[in-house]
């Protein structure tokens, strides 16, 4: 169960070699156009884990939300929260005997970082009684992962990827979600958390700077934000 401290060895078939996982709930988070989903494909792949991706591009309300933030950005949030929720409940009321560990490219607390930054005030009061009953049923990951990547470098990614509805996406709001990010995980003392800082980096072309990263994570963190940066690059502003 994710939570339960336990940890895993195992021989990789892929590389042939003995590694250990030391967290059964792992999650890869970060901003819009970090490239969590891409780490947190491979990862999970290559460690023989069980993968659960965000079904975003099943929700109808996105594109509209980018077109008119005002009226979509209810039912949006509402709309993602229940989709995560029930994906998440899904998946952790089965067994895989084969895969013994979990890696997510988000966090149910996502829902309401993201809604505290989109919503108006009653809204959001009324979303976060709502959040509080859904989230209690939903385990917590015992590693969050924050892929930190500055604002220039999110937009270069966000138009590479090429989704239409995301093109006019402006930096404001990167910057608020970022910040939004930040903000709640500096208060998380009960959670791992590691902020790594993949400026510089391209874990997608670049071999070892992708097995940089997946070395920082297999360490045993303690409770807390941890900040990563790959030795020989200049520091992130975060």
């Amino acid at each position: 169960m994710p939570g339960s401290g336990k940890g895993y060895c195992f021989l990789s078939l892929t590389f042939s070699v003995d590694f250990c996982i030391v967290y059964n709930y792992i999650v890869i988070e970060g901003n819009i156009g970090a490239g969590k989903t891409s780490f947190a494909t491979r990862f999970a792949e290559e460690s023989d884990a069980r993968l659960i991706l965000e079904q975003f591009e099943e929700n109808s309300f996105l594109p509209k939300f980018y077109e008119d933030p005002a009226r979509y950005a209810f039912p949006l949030e509402l709309s993602f929260l229940a989709d995560r929720y029930q994906q998440l409940k899904t998946q952790f009321t089965t067994t895989d005997m084969f895969k013994p560990f979990t890696v997510a490219d988000y966090f149910i607390f996502k829902s309401l970082i993201f809604a505290s930054r989109n919503l108006e005030q009653l809204e959001f009061g009324l979303y976060s009684k709502l959040f509080t009953i859904v989230s209690s049923v939903v385990p917590k990951p015992d590693l969050i992962v924050y892929l930190y990547l500055n604002l220039d470098n999110l937009k270069k990614n966000i138009q590479k990827r090429g989704r239409p509805y995301e093109q006019n996406i402006q930096y404001e709001y990167l910057d608020k979600i970022q910040n939004g990010y930040l903000d709640f995980l500096r208060q998380q003392s009960d959670l791992r958390v590691v902020l790594i800082d993949t400026n510089g980096i391209d874990f997608v072309e670049r071999d070892s700077d992708y097995q940089w990263m997946k070395d920082a994570i297999l360490r045993n963190y303690p409770l807390g934000m941890h900040r990563i940066q790959k030795p020989g690059l200049l520091p992130g502003l975060y």
